[in-house]
C-alpha cells in the first residue's frame, strides 16, 4: 500500500521541477511512511514519485519507482497484486528472471510479456499505477476493477498531473483549485462526489476498471478518454444468458471455495496482519475463513461506544470467542469521537459526509497500533443483497405494479395531512431500531417515492439527501442534477438487480471504499477487501436474485457459508450499520462548532450556498421539531472542508 504521484510536462525544463515532485510526493507520506522514491526523465518531461508502506518484499528490491529489466518501463504502483506468485511462475516459464520477490517486479515483467491491456486483465488485486513506456513514449494510468485504490488526474495548462490524492496535486505550481459547483451539488445529493468528477473543475477520478494513456505529441486536453478493461455492467450483459444454475447448497459450496481462495491470497504479508470485526454477516464471514486457514489465533479488532444503541462489541466478542481469535476491543467515549471530527477534511481530502467516517477512522487508528494490514468485510452488501433498500425495493416494485398512480396520490394526500411533528412523536415510540429510528424524514422519503409516476427514479429518490440541490447551491438551477449514479440500467433485470449494479458502479467505489481507504491510509494501515476478488465478484453477478434475497432477508447464500462456521444465533439480528448519534450531537456537543460553520454572514461571503434553506433546517433540527442530521452533516462537512482550503 503506497501513495503515487507525478506529472508530465511537454517541452518544459523549468527550474524547480525536482523540488515540485518532492513536495507532491511528501504530501502522501502518511500513505507510505517507510520509503520515498522518485524517477525523472527531463528530456521526456516525465516525473514520477512514490511513497512506500512496506508489506511485501521489505528489502530494497521492492523500492519504487521500479524500472523493468529491459529498461523500457518505469512503474509507480499503489496496492497489491494477489495472484502475483502465479503470474511470476508463468513468467519464469516464459524466460523472465527476477531479482526480488515483489509484486511490482512481476507487474513490470507482465507488461513486457503481454502489454498493458492484457496484463491488466490478468491482474487480480487492488491497484492504481502510473506506467511510463520509454519505447512508445506514453504515460498510462490504471485502476483496479472495483476502485479500491484511488487515482486522480488533470491537465493544468501544459502540465498533466496525477496522484493518489488531491493534496499531492495541489503542490504543483500549475494547479488551479477551482470548485466545481456541479460536483458540490452532487455531493450534497449523495454525501460524496460521484466519479469521474472531483470537487475541482477539470480534475477527474479515473473510473474503476479503466486505464488512460497519453502521448507527448498530443495537445493538452486531447489525450484520449479512459478505456474500460472490465465493468460489472459489461460482465452482466455478457453473462445474462448463463446464470448459475445449481442449487443453493451448491452455490454456497462454490462461494465458500472462492472466498477461501480470496482470503488465503489476501493473508499473504511480511508484516503483522489482522481483521476488522463488527459481528455482522460480512465481517464474521471473513474472520471465520481467516481463522480456518490459520494455525494460530488471528487478530480481530472492534470498537464500541458507551451508548448501548451504538455498541456492537458484545456481538463481535461472541463471534471472536466462538472462532478463537485474539480479539481486541476499544470503548471510546463520545468525546473521543468528537475530537476526530476536525481532522475529517484532511483525511478525506475532498468533501465527504458519510458520517460512519468517524467510527471507521477510530477503528483504523486502533488497529494500526497492533498490525500493518487488516482485512475488511466491505463489499458483501452490494454483491449479496445486504442493504435494507434492496428489501424495500422488492416491495416497492410490487406496489407500483399493483397500485395505480391515482390511488398512490390519494395515499400521499392522506399522509400529508399529518404534521411532521406528529409523525416524529408516533414513530419514535414504535421504532424498533434505536440507532436508525423511523422519523418524519422517513415518511417524507416514502411520500416522494409514492409521487413518482413510475419506478424508474426509485433508486435516486431513495439515496438523495437534499431533494432540491438547486435551491441550496448558488447557481444550481443552471447545473444538471445528474451523474453516473443517476442512470437507470434498463433491461438488466429487476429493479433490485439494477440498484445493486448502480451501487457497484458508484456507491461502493465513491463512498464505501473511499471511507475505508482514506481512514486507514491516514494512519498508514493497509486494508484488503476479500469480497472484491474478481472471481468472487463475477460469481456473485451470475447468481440469481433469489439466492441473494429471500423474503425479508438478504445475503442468503453468504449466510449459508457463514453458518458452516458460526451458529446463526450469534449473527441473526437487525442490520445496524456503523453509526453514531449524530442527531443528538448536533443539538449538544457539536452545536457551537456547527453554528460557527453555518453563520449566515460566512455563508454569504463564501458565495457557494444559499443560507435560507440551510438555516431553516438547522433551526428545525435544534428545536427538535425535525431530524435533519444527514442533510446538515453534508453541509457541515462541505463547510469544514472549505475552511481548510482557505486557511
Amino acid at each position: 500500500m503506497c501513495g503515487i504521484t507525478g506529472f508530465f510536462e511537454r517541452n518544459s525544463a523549468s527550474a524547480g521541477q525536482q523540488e515540485t515532485l518532492e513536495r507532491m510526493t511528501r504530501a502522501l507520506r502518511f500513505r507510505g511512511p517507510d520509503d520515498e522514491g522518485s524517477w525523472v526523465d527531463k528530456k521526456a518531461g516525465i516525473f514520477l514519485g512514490h511513497r512506500r508502506l512496506s508489506v511485501l518484499d521489505l528489502s530494497p528490491e521492492g523500492h519504487q519507482p521500479m524500472i523493468s529489466r529491459s529498461g523500457r518501463y518505469t512503474l509507480v504502483f499503489n496496492g497489491e497484486i494477489y495472484n502475483f506468485q502465479e503470474l511470476r511462475e508463468e513468467l519464469i516459464g516464459d524466460g523472465h528472471v527476477f531479482r526480488g520477490t515483489s509484486d511490482t517486479e512481476v507487474m513490470l515483467a507482465a507488461f513486457e510479456q503481454w502489454g498493458l491491456e492484457e496484463a491488466l486483465k490478468k491482474f487480480d488485486g487492488m491497484f492504481a499505477f502510473a506506467l511510463w513506456d520509454r519505447q512508445e513514449e506514453s504515460l498510462s494510468l490504471a485502476r483496479d476493477r472495483l476502485g479500491e485504490k484511488p487515482l486522480y488526474y488533470t491537465w493544468q495548462g501544459k502540465s498533466f498531473l496525477f496522484g493518489s490524492e488531491l493534496k499531492a496535486l495541489r503542490y504543483h505550481p500549475a494547479f488551479q483549485a477551482s470548485v466545481d459547483r456541479k460536483a458540490l451539488k452532487l455531493m450534497l445529493k449523495y454525501s460524496y462526489v460521484p466519479g469521474p468528477l472531483s470537487i475541482y473543475k477539470g480534475v477527474f477520478k479515473l473510473p474503476p476498471g479503466h486505464f488512460l494513456k497519453i502521448f507527448p505529441g498530443r495537445a493538452p486536453g486531447n489525450f484520449g478518454r479512459p478505456q474500460v478493461y472490465w465493468s460489472a455492467v459489461d460482465f452482466t450483459e455478457k453473462n445474462i444468458g448463463s446464470p448459475f444454475r445449481g442449487s443453493s447448497n451448491e452455490a454456497a459450496d462454490e462461494l465458500e471455495k472462492l472466498l477461501l481462495d480470496s482470503v488465503k491470497k489476501q493473508m499473504v504479508a511480511d508484516v503483522p496482519l489482522g481483521v476488522f470485526l463488527s459481528g455482522g454477516v460480512d465481517s464474521s464471514t471473513i474472520v471465520a475463513l481467516m481463522q480456518s486457514l490459520s494455525p494460530n489465533p488471528i487478530r480481530s479488532f472492534t470498537i464500541g461506544f458507551e451508548e448501548e444503541a451504538y455498541n456492537e462489541t458484545f456481538f463481535a466478542r461472541k463471534v471472536a470467542e466462538h472462532l478463537g481469535t485474539e480479539h481486541t476491543e476499544l470503548y471510546v467515549s463520545f468525546q473521543d469521537a468528537l475530537s476526530i471530527i476536525p481532522s475529517m477534511p484532511d483525511i478525506y481530502d475532498e468533501p465527504f459526509s458519510d458520517s460512519s467516517q468517524i467510527p471507521t477512522s477510530i477503528l483504523s487508528s486502533l488497529t494500526h497500533n497492533y498490525v500493518t494490514v487488516s482485512l475488511s468485510g466491505d463489499g458483501g452488501d452490494e454483491l449479496f443483497g445486504g442493504y435494507n433498500r434492496y428489501l424495500q425495493g422488492q416491495n416497492a416494485e410490487k406496489f407500483f405494479t399493483t397500485v395505480p398512480y391515482p390511488l398512490r396520490q390519494l395515499l400521499v394526500s392522506m399522509i400529508d395531512k399529518i404534521s411532521p411533528g406528529t409523525w416524529d412523536w408516533v414513530l419514535k415510540r414504535i421504532s424498533m431500531n434505536k440507532r436508525y429510528p423511523l422519523t418524519s424524514g422517513t415518511i417524507e422519503k416514502i411520500t416522494n417515492i409514492l409521487r413518482l409516476k413510475d419506478i424508474g427514479q426509485y433508486y435516486q429518490t431513495l439515496v438523495t439527501h437534499w431533494e432540491d440541490g438547486s435551491q441550496v447551491v448558488l447557481g444550481g438551477k443552471d447545473i444538471p442534477d445528474v451523474s453516473a449514479a443517476d442512470k437507470i440500467l434498463d433491461g438488466r433485470g429487476s429493479l433490485v438487480s439494477q440498484m445493486m449494479l448502480l451501487d457497484l458502479q458508484s456507491y461502493l467505489p465513491d463512498d464505501i471504499l473511499v471511507k475505508l481507504d482514506r481512514a486507514a491510509m491516514a494512519v498508514s494501515l493497509e486494508t484488503r477487501v476479500p469480497f472484491l476478488d474478481r472471481q468472487v465478484v463475477e460469481f456473485a453477478l451470475r447468481l440469481p436474485l433469489n439466492f441473494k434475497i429471500q423474503g425479508t432477508k438478504g445475503k442468503r447464500v453468504l449466510r449459508e457459508v457463514l453458518y458452516r462456521y458460526v451458529p446463526p444465533s450469534l449473527i441473526e439480528r437487525p442490520k445496524m450499520g456503523f453509526g453514531i448519534p449524530l442527531d443528538s450531537w448536533l443539538r449538544g456537543p457539536l452545536r457551537r462548532w456547527a453554528e460557527d460553520l453555518l453563520d449566515e454572514g460566512l455563508l454569504k461571503r463564501q458565495n457557494f450556498l444559499n443560507p435560507e434553506p440551510i438555516l431553516h433546517k438547522w433551526q428545525e433540527h435544534i428545536s427538535g421539531k425535525r431530524n435533519w442530521q444527514y442533510v446538515l452533516w453534508d453541509i457541515l462537512m462541505w463547510q469544514s472542508w472549505l475552511q481548510t482550503q482557505n486557511s
